[in-house]
């Protein structure tokens, strides 16, 4: 048996690898986006695809599921809002193979635009929901959540979230058990979500659920039981899960813990045996007080829970001793230094959002963004980004603003490629439908950058990497009804700058696609560029926010290791003062 040491996503697909899983429908979201990056290397014992949203991707796993094939879909914790409409039915029908739906949650809003707590799915959605604490359990609770998943007919919600999915652990390897197909067979009365037979199966659910919380105390996973009571000191009693298990074990390593991994439903009647056996309990959790809440409303009093610990961003070790009133040890005090000097995000040196962006706050436009590295844009230097609420929202809010303002001149939204396919298709044909009169830049980069460069239905190539029929974007926006569709190099900024007046001055609806592959997978390894004797110190070239162009002793000046040679600053530069490195000053 092989002992790796391996990130908690590496660990979650080892184990869904382990239990047979066949199918994996995806799509990716930081945290999570490395289990199904692993698992596309797992070979071809496993079907794994980049769906193009979440929905989708559950809507696949559910009907590999219902073929009898053990089957999963990932995302993170925003994707489950978009998969929720197939989640929360599929909740009522059960399974036919094994059905995981792994989400990462981002406590802190590491790369997320909101914190949401994900047990809250779990609950309303009434599935059981498991939550590892570290990288081992993480394989062990995969393996165990599909074994759950059949014996009680149920989908099972694996949660995760940053620390959990990106620490590192050992993990033990075992083989692979193939699992036999479960033969399909036809039976409406499951599979069939009408009223009449989703009456019924609410009545199912719930008694499985039941079922589960009755037999919670005999489940185990990796040799441990699946909820478990570590009596120490009886002073004090802490009620956790997750990362906070490892938090609690580190900062207050004398109290008694009461560990969970099935946190929905809760072990209610346990934790008020343990409450009974400690003087005060404390429940420590991150996000929004889930645990407390039921804990409260079960009559089982809670000396300190929210009132000590914050429902916003992550916790840590001293954090948790501070509230709780231990010292800080020396070491921990002597360790804290003068915190970095601020540096702001910034796209790549030569990435192919950067021209856009230079003429969109050139022209003073209000742009209506979304969800990719281009966010960025709304900072400085730049300042060209006016909203980003969720993926594909762009659209919806340019043809809102436009019909309360009566105005589309000078608006457009903005989105990548991957965030067209993902939801901006439909907002698209609402505005063809609607009779929009705005513009809508779709920033095709070939790749879906945000994430890592994960493959997508537009960039011609599958989850491994394999060639795949790509998407033909003027084609798809002609079929969906606009009429004015213009493909450009966002790099010739002139001519760009010339389309946008045009179509934003339009009295009807016009699509831009402005494409250039990302710097990142195109390697671009041009001459760098320099500036010359003939700048004048306009500073035009600081516009562009190319993080290979610095200001030193009150001028610009270009950072040669840095710079990859993309030409953008010639373009932008008035007086013709920068050259490549070859041409010299």
């Amino acid at each position: 048996m092989a002992r790796k040491i391996m990130l908690g996503n590496e660990a979650f697909a080892r184990g869904a690898w382990e239990a047979g899983v066949r199918v994996a429908s995806s799509y990716p979201g930081t945290p999570s986006t490395e289990v199904t990056e692993t698992l596309s290397k797992c070979g071809d014992e496993i079907h794994v695809e980049w769906a193009p949203n979440e929905k989708v991707g559950v809507e696949v796993a559910f009907g590999a599921s219902v073929g009898g094939a053990r089957a999963l879909s990932c995302m993170k914790h925003v994707g489950l809002n978009v998969a929720a409409d197939p989640f929360f039915t599929a909740a009522y029908n059960g399974v036919n193979g094994g059905f995981v739906v792994l989400v990462a949650d981002d406590n802190g809003c590491h790369s997320s635009q909101n914190e949401q707590d994900s047990r809250y799915h779990g609950r309303a959605a009434g599935v059981p929901v498991l939550e590892p604490a570290d990288p081992q359990e993480c394989k062990d609770f995969m393996k165990l959540a599909y074994d759950m998943s059949e014996k009680y007919d149920t989908l099972i919600l694996m949660k995760s979230n940053t620390r959990i999915s990106h620490s590192r652990g050992i993990v033990e390897e075992e083989d692979r058990i193939e699992r036999e197909v479960i033969p399909y067979e036809k039976n409406f009365q499951k599979y069939v979500s009408m009223p009449a037979m989703a009456r019924r199966l609410h009545v199912e659910q719930e008694k499985r659920l039941n079922k589960i919380a009755e037999d919670a105390s005999q489940l185990m996973a990796g040799g441990q039981p699946l909820n478990r009571v570590e009596m120490n000191d009886p002073e004090i009693g802490i009620v956790t899960s997750g990362i906070c298990y490892q938090y609690v074990k580190e900062a207050l390593p004398e109290a008694s813990v009461f560990k969970m991994g099935l946190i929905n439903p809760m072990p209610l009647k346990d934790i008020a045996d343990f409450a009974s056996k400690v003087k005060k309990l404390y429940v420590i959790e991150e996000g929004n007080p889930f645990f407390e809440e039921q804990i409260r409303a079960a009559g089982i009093a809670v000396h300190g829970g929210k009132e000590l610990f914050t429902i916003q961003g992550e916790y840590s070790v001293n954090m948790i001793r501070k509230a709780m009133g231990k010292p800080i040890p020396e070491t921990a005090l002597k360790e804290e230094v003068a915190p970095a000097p601020g540096r702001p995000p910034l796209l790549c040196a030569g990435c192919p959002h950067k021209g856009l962006f230079y003429v969109l706050s050139k022209l003073k436009t209000t742009v209506m963004g979304d969800i990719g590295c281009y966010t960025l844009a709304a900072l400085a230097p730049t300042n060209a980004i006016d909203t980003c609420l969720c993926m594909g929202g762009s659209i919806g809010m340019e043809h809102g603003f436009e019909k309360a303002t009566g105005d589309s001149k000078n608006l457009v939204a903005v989105l990548g490629d991957s965030t067209f396919l993902h939801s901006g298709i439909t907002g698209l044909l609402n505005m063809v439908y609607n009779e929009a009169k705005g513009t809508v830049i779709i920033l095709d980069n070939r790749i879906t950058g945000m994430t890592g460069h994960q493959q997508n239905p537009g960039s011609g190539k599958n989850a491994k990497g394999e060639m795949a029929p790509a998407v033909n974007f003027e084609e798809l926006v002609k079929a969906l009804g606009v009429k004015n569709v213009t493909v450009i190099d966002p790099f010739e900024v002139k001519d760009l700058e010339a389309v946008i007046k045009r179509e934003t001055d339009r009295d009807e609806l016009s699509v831009i696609i402005t494409r250039r592959p990302c710097v990142m997978i195109t390697k671009q390894e041009g001459t760098p560029n320099v500036i010359t004797d003939n700048c004048k110190n306009c500073r035009q070239c600081m516009k562009v926010g190319c993080p290979a162009i610095e200001m030193k002793d009150g001028r610009p000046y270009i950072v040669t290791t840095s710079c990859v040679g993309c030409g953008l600053c010639t373009r932008v530069c008035p007086f013709d003062a920068i050259k490549s490195l070859k041409e010299g000053r």
